[in-house]
C-alpha cells in the first residue's frame, strides 16, 4: 500500500516563512508538472477512443457493404450466388462485431476518458483557483502591512486610526491564513487523488477490453482478473487514505482557525522579550534609497548566520550576506517618523543600514541579538571559532563553491583545497605533486582589480632604458614598422577580473590558484562590475586595447610572458603569467618577480591559448628562415601575408590595415 511521504505542514501556514515558500514551491512544481502530464495522458487516451469509435463506425460501414453486394446486378453477377452468401454471412458477424465495438467505445468513454477528465477538470482546476485566491490574499497582507508599517508616532494617540489598520492587518491575515490552508490541503489532498486518477482509467480501459474479449472469444486467463482486482482493491485503499487524511486535515484546519484573534495582531503588550537571543530571524522593513534625497522601504526576511546578518528574498534558494556583525554597533534611531526602527553600522562607520521591525518586541529582540553576536564575536580571544560555533565562519557564509575550489570534506581550511578540473593549453607541464598554495602565492598578496603595471614592471623599464608606454596612445614610429611587420594579430574580446604577484613563474598551477583567488575575492568584497577591452595578440606582444578610445591600456612582450592557461570547465576563464625585474635591493641585475593576470574572454579559452601558443612557435620559428617558411605553408594567410586564424569578435578585421584603427593617433 503506497503511503505519502511529503505533505505540507498546517502548523506552518500563518507564519509563511520562506522555508515554507520554497517547500510550497515545490509542491507547485509538482502541480504544474501534473497537469501537463494529465493534458498529454488525455490527449492519448482520446486518440485510443476515437480510434476505437473509428472502428466501430469502420465495422458498420463494412458492413453494409458486404450486403450492397448483392443490390449492385453485376452484367456479368452470374454464379456469384454462393459468394453473396458468404458476404452476407460476413456482413452479420461484422455487425456482431461492430455492436461489441461500439460498446467498447462507450466502456472506454466512460470508465477512461471520463475519470480522467473529470481529475483535471475538477481537482487541477481547483488547485488553480485556490493558488489565484492565495496569491490575491497575500497581496492583500503586504498592502495591509505597509499601511501599518507607516503609521506614525506622532498620530500615537489617535486610537482610532491604529485600531483601524490593526483590524485590517488582523482582517488581511486572517484571510491569508484561511486561504493558505485550503490551498495546502488541496495540494497535499492531490498527492493521493493523483494516484488514482493515474490508475482508474487503466482499470477502466483494462476492463472494457476484457468484457470486450470475455464476449468475442470467452478467453480471459485468471490472472489477469486477479491483477485487476489488487488494481481495484489499491484504489479502494487509496481512496479510504484519502477520506481519513482529509477528515485529519478538515479538523486541523478549524482548530487552527479557532485561535485568539491576538496571533495575527502585529504588536501585542502580553508577549515578553528575550535579551539573550544569538540567533535572530523574521521580517524587517530596510531603508533603500532610490535617489538624492527619496527613500524605498522593502520588506524582506533578515536572519543571522556565522555571525554575519543575512538576507533572503521571497523565491531565493539561500540567503545572501548583507553586513558582518563582528564588532558592529547597533541603536535606536528616529527614521522618516516610523516606529521601531534600529540602525546597523559596521566597525569602520562606512557601511549602516536602516530597519524596522513589526512590532515593539522584535524591536528589542533585534538589538539585543546583534548586541550579543558583536560582543561575544568581540570579546572572545578566538573570533572564528566563535562564529564556527554560531553557525559556520564569515568566510563561508560569502565565498561560493567554484569549479576552482574542490573543498576537501574535513578541512578547516577550505582556501587549501587544491585546485582540480583544469586544462592547460601552454607553458610548462603539471609537476607529480602538486604544490601548496603558499608556495605559489604569498598570503595576504593585495589583488588588483583594475588594470595598472605593477610598480616592479615600471621600474623595469627605468632601468632598462625601455620605451615608456604612452598613456595617450601616441607609438613611436618604430614600434609602428614592428607592428605593421607582425606576421599574427588576432583580437579578442576580454575582461579584466584581477591580478596579483606570484612566488614562480615556471609552474602552472600558479595561474589557476590565482584564478581562485580573484574570484574568491571578487565574490567575498562583492566586486562584480567589469570593463570590456581587446586582446590582441601579435607574434611580438600582447596588448590590452580600450575598445573605445583606441588606446593601448598595457602591453606585454611575448618574450616575458611565460605561462599561459585555459580552465577546462570554465571554457572562458584564461590566465598568463608576466615576468619582470624587482630592483628593490639594490641589485643591478634585480631580482625576477612574477604577475599572474586574469582574464574571462566572449569565447573559449582554448582559442586565445592557442593564438598565444602560435604567436611563441613563430618566434621560435624566426630565428631559422626555414622553420619559419615551414610554418607558413602549413597555415593559412590572408593576402598581405598574416597568419588567418578566426574571424575577430571585436568586428575589427585581422589584417594589417585593421591595425592603424586599434592604434590612438592622439
Amino acid at each position: 500500500m503506497p503511503a505519502v511521504h511529503h505533505k505540507l505542514l498546517l502548523e506552518d501556514a500563518l507564519q509563511d516563512s520562506p522555508q515554507t515558500r520554497s517547500l510550497l514551491s515545490v509542491f507547485e512544481e509538482d502541480a504544474a508538472n501534473l497537469t501537463d502530464y494529465t493534458n498529454k495522458l488525455l490527449q492519448s487516451m482520446q486518440r485510443v477512443f476515437g480510434a476505437q469509435s473509428e472502428m466501430g463506425l469502420a465495422t458498420e460501414q463494412l458492413s453494409k457493404q458486404l450486403l450492397d453486394y448483392e443490390k449492385k446486378n453485376f452484367a456479368l453477377g452470374k454464379g456469384d450466388e454462393e459468394v453473396i452468401t458468404m458476404l452476407q454471412s460476413f456482413a452479420k458477424s461484422v455487425g456482431e462485431l461492430n455492436s461489441l465495438h461500439t460498446e467498447l467505445a462507450n466502456q472506454m468513454a466512460d470508465g477512461m476518458v471520463f475519470p480522467l477528465i473529470q481529475f483535471r477538470e475538477k481537482d487541477l482546476t481547483e488547485i488553480s483557483t485556490l493558488k489565484e485566491i492565495y496569491g490575491i490574499a497575500t497581496d492583500e497582507h503586504e498592502a495591509a502591512m505597509v499601511k501599518y508599517s507607516r503609521l506614525p508616532k506622532k498620530r500615537e494617540n489617535e486610537k482610532v486610526l491604529k485600531a483601524d489598520l490593526v483590524k485590517e492587518v488582523a482582517y488581511t491575515r486572517r484571510k491569508q491564513h484561511s486561504a493558505s490552508l485550503q490551498y495546502y490541503c488541496a495540494l497535499n489532498a492531490l498527492q493521493y487523488r493523483k494516484r488514482v486518477a493515474m490508475l482508474e482509467p487503466m482499470l477502466g480501459y483494462t476492463q472494457a477490453q476484457i468484457s470486450f474479449f470475455k464476449k468475442g472469444i470467452e478467453l480471459v486467463s485468471k490472472k489477469m482478473d486477479s491483477f485487476l482486482s489488487s488494481v481495484s482493491k489499491m484504489t479502494k485503499s487509496i481512496q479510504t487514505q484519502l477520506d481519513s487524511e482529509a477528515e485529519g486535515m478538515r479538523v486541523s484546519q478549524r482548530e487552527l482557525l479557532s485561535v485568539d484573534d491576538s496571533v495575527y495582531m502585529p504588536d501585542t503588550d502580553s508577549e515578553s522579550v528575550n535579551r539573550t537571543l544569538i540567533q535572530k530571524a523574521g521580517y524587517l522593513n530596510i531603508r533603500n534609497k532610490t535617489g538624492l534625497v527619496t527613500t524605498a522601504w522593502d520588506r524582506l526576511y533578515f536572519f543571522t548566520q556565522g555571525g554575519n546578518l543575512m538576507c533572503q528574498p521571497r523565491g531565493a534558494v539561500a540567503g545572501g550576506m548583507v553586513l558582518d556583525l563582528d564588532n558592529s554597533s547597533v541603536m535606536a534611531v528616529d527614521c522618516e517618523d516610523r516606529r521601531y526602527c534600529f540602525q546597523i553600522t559596521s566597525p569602520s562607520g562606512k557601511t549602516s543600514m536602516i530597519l524596522q521591525a513589526e512590532s515593539k518586541k522584535e524591536y528589542e529582540e533585534w538589538i539585543c541579538t546583534v548586541n550579543n553576536i558583536s560582543r561575544q564575536i568581540y570579546l572572545t580571544d578566538n573570533p572564528e571559532a566563535v562564529a564556527i560555533r554560531l553557525n559556520q565562519t564569515a568566510i563561508q557564509a560569502v565565498t561560493p563553491i567554484t569549479s576552482f575550489e574542490k573543498r576537501q570534506e574535513g578541512s578547516p581550511n577550505p582556501d587549501r583545497a587544491k585546485p582540480g578540473g583544469v586544462h592547460s593549453t601552454g607553458g610548462s607541464q603539471k609537476s607529480e605533486t602538486a604544490p601548496e598554495p603558499e608556495d605559489l602565492i604569498a598570503p595576504g598578496t593585495p589583488i588588483q582589480f583594475d588594470i595598472m603595471l605593477p610598480a616592479s614592471e615600471f621600474q623595469d623599464q627605468n632601468r632598462a632604458g625601455g620605451r615608456r608606454t604612452n598613456p595617450f596612445g601616441e607609438t613611436d614610429d618604430d614600434c609602428s614598422a614592428e607592428s605593421d611587420d607582425s606576421l599574427l594579430q588576432q583580437v579578442f574580446a576580454v575582461r579584466f577580473l584581477g591580478s596579483m604577484a606570484v612566488r614562480c613563474g615556471d609552474n602552472q598551477e600558479v595561474i589557476y590558484e590565482a584564478m581562485r583567488q580573484v574570484l574568491a575575492a571578487r565574490a567575498i568584497h562583492n566586486i562584480f562590475r567589469t570593463t570590456e577591452s581587446h586582446l590582441m595578440v601579435t607574434s611580438s606582444s600582447f596588448r590590452l586595447i580600450d575598445p573605445q578610445t583606441q588606446v593601448t591600456r598595457i602591453s606585454f612582450q611575448l618574450e616575458e610572458v611565460c605561462q599561459f592557461a585555459a580552465h577546462q570547465e570554465n571554457g572562458r576563464l584564461i590566465g598568463f603569467v608576466v615576468e619582470g625585474r624587482d630592483w628593490s635591493e639594490g641589485d643591478e641585475e634585480g631580482e625576477p618577480s612574477f604577475s599572474a593576470f586574469v582574464f574571462e574572454s566572449n569565447t573559449e579559452g582554448e582559442k586565445i591559448c592557442y593564438t598565444m601558443n602560435l604567436a611563441k612557435e613563430i618566434t621560435e620559428a624566426k630565428k631559422d628562415p626555414e622553420a619559419l617558411a615551414q610554418l607558413m605553408k602549413n597555415m593559412p594567410l590572408t593576402n598581405d601575408g598574416k597568419f588567418l586564424l578566426l574571424e575577430p569578435e571585436t568586428g575589427d578585421t585581422s589584417d594589417g590595415a585593421g591595425q592603424e584603427d586599434l592604434e590612438s593617433e592622439a
